[in-house]
Order: structure tokens, then C-alpha cells, then sequence
């Protein structure tokens, strides 16, 4: 007779008591039990993360010029108009000149 206070492992519609399992299906089951901890443990830092990244946006848009400080320091340009490319930027290197 089984002990009912045997871990058992589901998998489908099948139940195995995991003392009873091959050397081979215990690494793997500890394997994967291995991996699953980790992807928690890695999501938990991901939300941190992300936390901490949405502060930072906030603290940025805080930190930046309003809109009508930023109209008024760039008066002199039109709006969508950018500064020009240097020359030098746009000359050939010599070997593919022709």
C-alpha cells in the first residue's frame, strides 16, 4: 500500500509517487523544478525593474522644459525644420570617388 504523504508528480492523466521515479526523471523533475523558480524569481525582478523604469520616465518628464519654455527657446526655427548636415558628413572617401 502507497503512504498518502508520498509527493506525487502529475503530469496529464497520469500520477507517479516521485520516490519511485528513475535517478534520470528526478534530475529532470528537479531540473525543471530548478527552472520554474528562476523564471519566477526573474519575473519578480522584471516588475522591479519596471517599476523603477517607469519612475525614471516620470523624474524625466518632471525634469524637462514645459512646452512653452521649449517654444520659446526654439522661436527662431519652424516647427518641423532641422539644423543642417555638415558637409563633411556627406564627402565620399577618396577610394570611392570615380
Amino acid at each position: 500500500m502507497v503512504d498518502q504523504k508520498q509527493a506525487k508528480l502529475s503530469v496529464g492523466d497520469n500520477e507517479y509517487i516521485i520516490a519511485d521515479l528513475s535517478d534520470e526523471a528526478k534530475t529532470q523533475l528537479e531540473s525543471l523544478r530548478y527552472a520554474e523558480l528562476e523564471i519566477q524569481r526573474l519575473n519578480r525582478e522584471l516588475a522591479m525593474i519596471s517599476t523603477a523604469r517607469n519612475a525614471y520616465n516620470q523624474a524625466l518628464l518632471a525634469a524637462l522644459p514645459t512646452n512653452k519654455a521649449a517654444t520659446k527657446k526654439n522661436a527662431g526655427t519652424k516647427k518641423g525644420t532641422t539644423a543642417k548636415k555638415s558637409t563633411a558628413a556627406k564627402k565620399k572617401p577618396a577610394a570611392a570617388k570615380k
